[in-house]
């Protein structure tokens, strides 16, 4: 008895090229809206971070009854900070390198270190930035409120094309008033630009803004 198999042909040429174009279609389409996606998951996970930082801070002078300064450890924010409390109370990290930390009246107690963003190549990438109030450091006192009554703020933004000016949906910024406490700017009118305390929008991620 002879039992025919049934032929399998498999793709002709035509239907695999038709399946790699609508392959290559969706990729193009895909691959943007996911690149935004990273880039804003970026931007939300370092502006998380440093306002984290900051509420440790507060907290941790309300609780010691001392001053914590919040620093930057390189030229820019984007370099990495640290949260440390401030024993001889001059906003830089004192410690006499003696294998001992943290001793009373003598040096000062590093909290937490926080490492730069991410590799500049040429320019940052994501770019944090104080303003006048907190271009190097914040303050908190052991009443919770910072040392500058006046407040501030810091601009995160992606700087992927290197020009330091926020494009929409590009940038956050993070509000800090004079009682210490931490908030996100809104973007009342939905553009993509968040605004500072007097209703006017960010300019630029460098300080000033």
């Amino acid at each position: 008895m002879c039992i025919k198999q049934a032929r399998n042909p498999g793709f002709t040429l035509p239907e695999l090229m038709i399946t790699l174009a609508i392959a290559g279609i969706l990729m193009a389409i895909a691959i943007p809206s996911f690149t935004t996606t990273i880039r804003n998951s970026k931007l939300s996970s370092y502006s998380n971070e440093l306002i984290a930082s900051l509420n440790l801070a507060r907290t941790e002078a309300v609780k010691r009854g001392q001053r914590v300064v919040v620093a930057k450890t390189g030229a820019n924010w984007e370099d990495g900070w640290q949260v440390f409390v401030d024993v001889v109370q001059n906003g830089a990290l004192d410690d006499n390198l003696n294998g001992t930390p943290c001793e009373v009246a003598i040096e000062d107690c590093l909290l937490r270190n926080y490492p730069a963003l991410a590799p500049f190549s040429p320019n940052p990438p994501y770019t944090i930035r104080g303003n006048n109030n907190f271009v190097n450091s914040i303050t908190y006192m052991p009443s919770g409120t910072i040392s500058n009554s006046g407040g501030g703020s810091f601009a995160v933004c992606d700087n992927r094309d290197g020009d330091y000016v926020p494009q929409a949906n590009t940038s956050r910024l993070i509000i800090v008033n004079g009682m210490g406490r931490t908030r996100l700017g809104a973007d009342a009118d939905n553009d993509g630009f968040p605004e500072k305390n007097d209703g006017t929008e960010i300019l630029s991620c460098i300080a000033g803004f």
